[in-house]
This record gives C-alpha cells, structure tokens and sequence, in this order.
C-alpha cells in the first residue's frame, strides 16, 4: 500500500493519480479527505493524505 501527501492545490483528491503507472489503473474515484485529511482508495488501498500546514482552500 502506498501514501501520497497532497497539497491544497491537489485537491480534489482523486485516484489512480497521474503518478501512478498505466498498468495499474482503476475506476477513477474522488476520495473524501474529511476533517482527518486523510482517504483511501477503495480499489488499491492507496492513502492519500494533506500535508501537515497544507492550506485548503473552499468554494
């Protein structure tokens, strides 16, 4: 399982993300981050986490 630290910038935070390699790829999904700042994929378990200090910005 791997962990992907995001910026606010990233956000939304999706996967399989544009790092991952081709021959891994899944359903795009839109993860949640919450109010922990932290999702995981359902197909590939992969966590994606907000940097510590990262600023989210909202609509």
């Amino acid at each position: 399982m791997s962990h992907v630290e995001l910026d606010g910038h990233d956000l939304p935070a999706f996967c399989p993300n544009p790092s991952m390699p081709i021959w891994s790829n899944h359903p795009k999904v839109y993860l949640d981050l919450g109010n922990e700042g932290v999702g995981k994929c359902p197909y590939c378990g992969t966590v994606y986490r907000l940097k510590p200090g990262a600023v989210v910005h909202g609509h």
